[in-house]
């Protein structure tokens, strides 16, 4: 770009350049406060008003009308310019009433062309719709009262016709200049590393385009969601052009932010913002191009120790002058096997040389995932020093899904019914919920989908038979929408079984006994659900409890209510699934030290998005071994780092016996404040355990009779007198005597068919007394 250009793209007019400061400041301000403020402003002009004997209602009005056409000047410029033109053309309206006759329908015709002109005039992009209007309207009215003498039918005709040539005449304009610009991103903008970047370009001798700060700003705010994105570029660029008044000013004028971390999930728009905020700098003249240089590890590390600084020096190169994009950089630091990744450190002291030697010729963006980037910084106080500005990106809400999916549809000349519509929302409101939109990444999944449930589509179309209409060709129906949604959620575990709260806390009561546990969690299931309703509101949610520790003798059913938590917490939107990973000593640990990180670590993966269950918790710490349990110290270690940093993604319970749980979480304070939400399990009761039984043979289709029934009830109120039952496993001592009694059952039932006797049906599927006892005498050993 010359250097008139430069100055002509980063420097408008002083009223521009204010008017773009105090509309930055205006949506800097909370909502409340403009509101507060145009009340503000309406009630002191009536105020004023009143003091001065002005008619009320006309200040009330004109006021209002003053401030309605401020708040649209503040959001959309190009609207309220629009608005400009349109009321230029009303207050034209009395010279037209004065060159027609009296009732002629001819000035209402000529009133009615702004609506038209201006709507057109705005989905016509690339080109200022404010002019547009402008070009349409005026010609219009010109030849309109100019052959408003010869023929009021052909004034009006002609006064249309003018206005729609002008239309097309912008049309094809800016369809012209958006072909030009599509090219050069085409071929120039969107470069990856090994096609050449910025660098490549100015050798083949390919002049930059010429991109305004309107224009770059306006392709920001074309992109859908990203708000508080948005507002942040929007303070950089408001920062960058206060610096460069403050230079023309004669004032010393900071060295404008050079180097960003973009964090957030996949999906979300981190490439194309770093595009965006190319063209802003470029616009400003603080880079000589707008195009980005993408790349990632394999890009800067070399094969061998001095080859890394020569491949990242070589990288840097073809970005200067531009913007070096580095995805995934955290990356550059590995050490998962526990060694230190010096290839990765040989790059990243490379890269930081480079960041402050080439700061006034190169951008570097640094983007990830936010918990990994942050221990990536970490990892080198220069990072932290250097890449100063954060921008972080959140996830697309469902409303946002479904308007990307809609415009990628659009792209594709694809259409979709409302009622296919709706279901759209719903399916992504589902994913939300579950929490897989990260997962399933964002944008990402939106562009997938559109494209599975076209090829469905297809599929449905061409396997219809006959000459399907035009409409069929283009058309996307609910079914191919379903078809396509599940199979790219198929691979999530239990997704299509997440049940509702109401399904998942019935299993909770139909479960013998353990009336405590109950209580508890149905209070924590009311905490949660409250806790949402809090969040969705926009009230202050304290954190919510995420893991457990379940104590109690064996055999109470704390498994089992751990399948429930997790259909609980997925219910409610906090799991994206509800499985349930059961692991023990053995699963955690390792076999050398370094070893149980990792298995740990592949646990605690395996389970994200679920319930990690680990019985009897207390073996990860053996007092046995001299000089202390350093395998079991890892893991307990891992466990709590991967408790605290995935605790948005996964509940662990910990699960044991009351005595040695109450001592494993003396090891460490950790356990403690990460496991302080305690559920203890009592001891089944005779009746408890008769109902279980009960269960148990009503599940497999049988029944006890009535003498098995009091045979059942006098031994479970022995072993439980005896205080036997925890030893024998309370719930797991009914399953087995139940069982055994089935068996036993069956014995004697093929004993009689050997010797001719028939068995009825009732005679298969009753459990007798006598069952029961010969059960009984074999659990017991008699």
């Amino acid at each position: 770009m010359r250097e008139s250009g430069r100055a002509q793209a980063a420097g408008r007019v002083a009223a521009r350049d204010l008017f773009e400061r105090v509309r930055l400041r205006y949506f800097h301000l909370p909502p409340a406060v403009r509101r507060v403020m145009y009340a503000s402003a309406l009630i002191g002009s009536v105020g004023l008003g009143a003091a001065l004997g002005w008619d009320l209602a006309r200040t009330f009005l004109v006021t209002l009308t003053l401030l309605a056409f401020a708040a649209l000047t503040l959001r959309f410029p190009r609207a309220a310019a629009t608005a400009v033109v349109v009321a230029a053309w009303v207050v034209l309206m009395p010279v037209f009433v004065m060159l027609f006759p009296v009732g002629s329908p001819a000035p209402t015709l000529l009133l009615a062309l702004a609506v038209p002109v201006a709507g057109v005039a705005h989905l016509i992009r690339w080109v200022p719709p404010w002019l547009t209007a402008l070009l349409a309207l005026l010609p219009a009215g010109l030849l309109a009262a100019a052959l408003s003498l010869v023929s009021e039918a052909t004034a009006v005709w002609v006064a249309y016709g003018v206005a729609a040539a002008v239309l097309l005449y912008r049309f094809v304009l800016a369809r012209r200049a958006r072909a030009e610009l599509a090219g050069q991103e085409q071929e120039q903008l969107r470069v990856r590393v090994r096609e050449g970047g910025p660098a490549q370009q100015q050798e083949r001798g390919t002049a930059p385009p010429s991109i305004s700060v309107e224009e770059a700003l306006g392709e920001l705010e074309s992109m859908i969601g990203l708000a508080p994105v948005k507002e942040q570029v929007r303070s950089i660029a408001a920062s960058i052009e206060a610096s460069r008044l403050r230079a023309e000013a004669g004032y010393t004028a900071g060295r404008p932010t050079r180097h960003f971390v973009f964090s957030g999930p996949p999906g979300t728009g981190k490439t194309s913002v770093a595009r965006t905020l190319a063209k802003i700098f470029y616009a400003f003249g603080l880079l000589d191009t707008p195009y980005v240089v993408e790349a990632q590890r394999a890009d800067l590390v070399g094969e061998f120790l001095g080859a890394t600084a020569i491949k990242t020096n070589e990288l840097v190169d073809r970005a200067l002058g531009g913007v070096l994009f580095i995805d995934e950089a955290y990356s550059l630091v590995n050490s998962a096997d526990g060694q230190p990744d010096r290839f990765g450190a040989e790059a990243v002291q490379t890269l930081l040389k480079r960041a402050e030697d080439d700061r006034d010729r190169l951008i570097i963006i640094l983007a990830g995932y936010e918990q990994e980037m942050a221990g990536f910084l970490a990892s080198n106080p220069g990072l932290a020093s250097r890449f100063a500005t954060r921008v972080r990106f959140p996830s697309y809400s469902p409303g946002e899904l479904a308007e990307i999916t809609e415009l990628l549809q659009r792209r594709r000349g694809d259409t979709m019914s409302d009622e296919t519509r709706a279901a759209l929302l719903g399916l992504f409101e589902d994913v939300h919920r579950r929490g897989l939109v990260d997962e399933l990444g964002n944008a990402r999944f939106a562009r997938s989908l559109v494209e599975a449930a076209a090829q469905a589509r297809d599929v449905r179309v061409v396997g219809a038979g006959g000459t399907p209409s035009t409409e069929d060709l283009v058309t996307t129906t609910t079914p191919d929408l379903t078809k396509a949604f599940n199979e790219l959620t198929a691979r999530f575990r239990g997704h299509e079984a997440t049940p509702t709260l109401e399904e998942a806390l019935a299993d909770l009561d139909r479960m013998a006994g353990l009336a405590p546990v109950k209580r508890q969690v149905h209070a924590i299931a009311a905490q949660l659900q409250v806790a949402r309703m809090r969040q969705e509101r926009g009230l202050p949610t304290p954190p919510q409890t995420r893991h457990f520790v379940f104590v109690g003798p064996p055999g109470t059913g704390k498994t089992t209510v751990a399948r429930v938590v997790g259909r609980v917490f997925a219910a409610l939107g906090l799991l994206a699934r509800p499985d349930v990973v059961e692991a023990q000593r053995a699963d955690l640990v390792g076999q050398h030290l370094g070893a149980t990180a990792i298995k740990t670590n592949e646990l605690v993966d395996r389970a994200l998005g679920g319930v990690l269950f680990i019985d009897e918790a207390y073996s990860l710490v053996n007092p046995g071994y001299a000089g202390g349990d350093a395998f079991g110290a890892e893991a307990v270690q891992t466990l709590l780092k991967r408790a605290e940093d995935d605790r948005d993604r996964l509940v662990i319970v910990l699960a044991g016996y009351e005595r040695e749980m109450d001592a494993f979480l003396a090891t460490n304070p950790g356990l403690a404040s990460r496991f302080n939400q305690r559920v203890a399990f009592p001891s089944y009761t005779p009746a408890e355990l008769s109902e279980i039984a009960v269960l148990l043979a009503d599940k497999s289709g049988d029944h006890f009779d009535e003498a098995a029934l009091r045979d059942l009830d006098e031994v479970f109120t022995w072993v439980c007198e005896e205080r036997l039952i925890d030893g024998l496993g309370n719930g797991r001592f009914a399953r087995s005597l139940f069982e055994r009694a089935a068996m036993r059952r069956d014995v004697r039932l093929a004993a009689l068919a050997s010797q001719g006797a028939s068995a009825t049906s009732a005679e298969l599927t009753t459990i007798t007394s006598e069952d029961v006892r010969t059960a009984v005498d074999e659990i017991s050993g008699r």
